[in-house]
């Protein structure tokens, strides 16, 4: 009697060799080598050994969708914290999930979870994902690309009939951006275990005066006293987080590399300052009997530039994003200057100092000017975080299976990653977009550079879910 080839053993020899070299897909050769088959084929006639590819048509148009719910005419997206707009493009996630086989469930402020049950759902699960919020007149690829990336990393496995052993999960965050609360990251803070921050939500309202939590009902959320603490998750809670973004920055593009692995996060500090002084008449007070506001803020500004730079460090930046002056007229003297800093830097320590050194500056600044230094607030002091040296090293691996050049960088912008990095494990993954804009309606990714970052992101999803 002839001899039977077993079922899978066709599909190990289709899937480590035969496919790799008809479609000459890498994937499907390092992912055969990875997890060897499927693991319950039921007919040798199923078509598991098709390559691993990224659809780029149906990821362009995911995220051209997407942009259209937006405050703002196109080519800009404005998309913010419990909108309308917000709402609509949050249900329009939702959607893809569970179109992707993904179960869906949602926390108290938001934060949505779509989770693909693995062989063993008891062991801590693989995390992806970022948020879809957007600044006012910014773009359409930050955070979006980590979100519905992730989701089509997810679609591609499950196309080539991959099973993981630890569930994976894409995250879509909310409201990394300050826009609405003036807090960043308020999503992935909380899910970080932040009291403080869940304390001070119960007092925080917007720019018209609607609390956070009426805002949150509004949207759906935080319903019938649901307490935020629930929000909270243990480390641990994660085996890995990974996030995949663009660069918001132009090295990758300028020197023709199509991934960075990251290795840090730098974290800022931000700084209120403000500055009282007597005002006056702008052509009445003579110069020397003056005690201006304005120039105390003009001058603490350059003050930041000069302890930035006296760092000696590449990685210490620091911004005066915020002046302003009252009453704010050209004809009288400013009585009263409002002054926001941002300082960042990847050492803790490093950064710090620099604080300091503008606070002592703010108060010199104001002995000097006659003025009063009547606020100085440190509002946030976020450490930094390292990316893991253990999903650096897959996010490599998977770099040079893929045949794609690579990069390691530091992330000067934060992100959520920040955040998770208390709870699990973490890394992220850059991609270029064009000339490093971002948050303006000319950030762009090419959907090619897209799609590099996608293939690495499922091929280390796969490894990481295997661990």
């Amino acid at each position: 009697m002839a001899s039977v080839v077993p079922c899978f053993i066709v599909f190990s020899l289709i899937l480590s060799g035969v496919a790799a070299h008809i479609y000459g897909d890498p994937i499907a050769e390092t992912m055969a080598a990875v997890s060897g088959y499927p693991s319950e084929p039921t007919s040798c006639s199923e078509n598991h050994h098709q390559p691993l590819f990224v659809d780029r048509e149906s990821l362009q148009r995911q995220i051209d969708e997407l942009s259209q719910f937006s405050d703002a005419p196109s080519p800009a997206v404005t998309r913010v914290l419990y909108s309308e707009n917000d709402i609509s493009a949050r249900r329009y996630i939702k959607d893809l999930m569970r179109h992707s086989g993904l179960s869906v469930r949602e926390d108290a402020v938001g934060n949505i979870f779509g989770r693909w049950e693995g062989s063993e759902p008891e062991l801590a699960g693989v995390a992806t994902g970022s948020h879809i919020d957007a600044i006012p007149y910014s773009g359409k690829y930050d955070g979006v690309v980590g979100v519905l990336g992730a989701l089509e990393a997810i679609n591609m496995l499950r196309r080539w009939g991959f099973q993981p052993k630890r569930s994976l999960e894409v995250i879509m965050f909310t409201s990394e951006e300050p826009t609405r609360f003036g807090i960043s990251c308020l999503g992935s803070r909380l899910m970080a275990g932040s009291e403080a921050l869940a304390e001070a939500l119960k007092v925080t309202f917007d720019s018209q005066n609607m609390s956070f939590f009426d805002a949150a009902k509004f949207a759906g959320y935080a319903n019938d006293g649901q307490d935020i603490s629930t929000v909270f998750l243990k480390k641990g809670s994660y085996f890995a987080f990974l996030e995949l973004h663009i660069e918001q920055g132009p090295i990758l593009e300028e020197e023709g590399v199509p991934i960075a692995i990251v290795t840090a996060i730098a974290a800022p500090a931000s700084m209120k300052v403000e500055f009282k002084g007597n005002g006056g008449h702008a052509g009445a007070v003579l110069m020397p009997a003056r005690n201006d506001a304005g120039l105390a803020a003009a001058e603490l500004a350059l003050a930041v530039e000069k302890h930035v730079l006296e760092s000696g460090s590449l990685d210490t930046v620091g911004t005066v994003g915020i002046i302003e002056l009252h009453p704010g007229a050209v004809n009288s003297i400013p009585s009263k200057s409002h002054v926001e800093i941002d300082a960042r830097d990847i050492d803790e320590k490093r950064r710090n100092i620099v604080v300091n050194k503008i606070r002592q500056s703010a108060m010199d600044i104001a002995t000097k000017r006659g003025v009063v230094l009547s606020e100085f607030n440190v509002v946030n002091q976020d450490p930094p975080a390292q990316s893991d040296e253990s999903i650096i090293k897959a996010m490599a691996n998977a770099s040079e299976q893929l045949n794609l050049n690579y990069k390691r960088m530091i992330s000067r912008a934060y992100h959520d990653s920040l955040f998770m990095a208390r709870i699990s494990p973490m890394g992220m993954i850059f991609i270029p977009c064009y000339k490093g804009y971002s948050h303006t309606p000319e950030e762009y990714a090419a959907i090619d550079d897209i799609a590099n970052g996608v293939k690495v992101l499922a091929l280390t999803l796969s490894k990481l879910s295997l661990s």
